[in-house]
């Protein structure tokens, strides 16, 4: 009797030890397989099983989305109050992504930007990086009364945008990303280069305005200290910016070429030939580092500046007009040598 016992046990045991395995093999890729790339889910409130598959076949792979969206259907998961951006690494099982948007925190988006001239143009590289888009951060933007409560105007929010590279959630509201940024403004305006804008007689957003000028002026980097100067020397001696960039960005149009005396009468705030003094905002979003060269701008004597004939990107400095024109003279020489309109 007891030997029929002990056989009972074992084909019992034997049969939850085959179950088992099998259960094992089936389990296998869904605990041992892994993401073949990084990736990134996108979850809005409301969204549904299949919403966060699609996105995962979309940014990862169609296979491995299916067997996380198999193992949420599973396990009964509800995440229809999840949102926010979650973050697939190679590598993760689909066990550990499951249990990723099932309780797990979202990660934060990375988002770099510079080389941006416009709050339009902000605002595209803005949208295309997170949830609430393009149309609402440039609705803000350009909202007067909203910007008020952050100490801005249209004119002058991108002095408060500086390039750089930041880490924000994918559902932040604009209004909260500009907060942030004013924050990350406040920081780089420190006591220091405060007092180096005071002794200017600049504002920070003045500094932001020259900075930003200076960039369009010139992409060496190694110069951008000198054109500085060239412009703090003009406004120190009441004299007209008469910046070419101004022109441009007043005509709405930075592919030109070379400027025409009828685009230097253009009607705009910003057009330094029209007008005396500074733009009422940056003409681009000045880097960091154009800021710095505002400020540390080295002393010269310089009030004049033209483009080298030689089109090295650097430029000709001269003290007096008769010097400045001959410059120009051998400038305009050389784009006409080059059918350059």
């Amino acid at each position: 009797m007891a030997i029929k016992k002990s056989k009972a046990i074992i084909a019992v045991i034997g049969a939850v030890l085959v179950a088992a395995a099998a259960v094992g093999i089936w389990m296998a890729p869904y605990v041992t397989t892994g993401a073949p790339d990084d990736g990134i889910i996108l979850l809005r409130k409301g969204s549904s099983v299949q919403t966060a598959t699609d996105s995962l076949a979309a940014h990862v792979d169609v296979e491995f989305a299916r067997r996380v969206g198999k193992l949420l259907d599973m396990t009964g998961a509800d995440i229809s109050g999840r949102q926010g951006a979650f973050r697939v690494k190679k590598g993760d099982s689909p066990y550990t992504v499951m249990r990723k948007l099932r309780s797990g925190p979202e990660d934060g988006i990375k988002f770099t930007f510079n080389n941006v001239r416009t709050r339009e143009e902000f605002a595209e590289r803005w949208g295309q990086k997170f949830m609430y888009g393009k149309d609402e951060m440039l609705k803000l933007l350009n909202d007067p009364t909203a910007l008020a409560t952050l100490g801005r105007t249209p004119e002058n929010v991108t002095a408060m945008l500086m390039p750089d590279s930041y880490e924000f959630y994918w559902d932040i509201t604009p209004i909260d990303f500009m907060t942030k940024m004013k924050n990350f403004y406040n920081k780089f305006w420190n006591d220091e280069r405060k007092t180096k804008a005071r002794q200017l007689g600049l504002t920070p957003d003045q500094v932001a305005v020259i900075a930003s000028i200076v960039e369009e002026e010139t992409a060496k980097a190694d110069e951008r200290p000198k054109v500085a100067r060239l412009y703090l020397n003009r406004i120190k001696q009441n004299m007209p910016l008469q910046a070419d960039p101004t022109v441009k960005f007043a005509i709405g149009d930075f592919t030109i070429k070379r400027i025409t005396n009828a685009m230097l009468r253009t009607v705009s705030p910003y057009n330094t030939y029209v007008n005396t003094g500074l733009p009422p905002g940056p003409i681009r979003l000045p880097e960091k580092s154009s800021l710095d060269a505002v400020l540390n701008a080295p002393d010269h004597d310089y009030v004049y500046m033209c483009a080298s004939d030689d089109f090295s990107g650097y430029h000709n400095f001269a003290v007096d007009y008769g010097t400045h024109m001959a410059n120009a003279r051998r400038y305009q020489a050389a784009l006409d040598a080059r059918g350059i309109k």
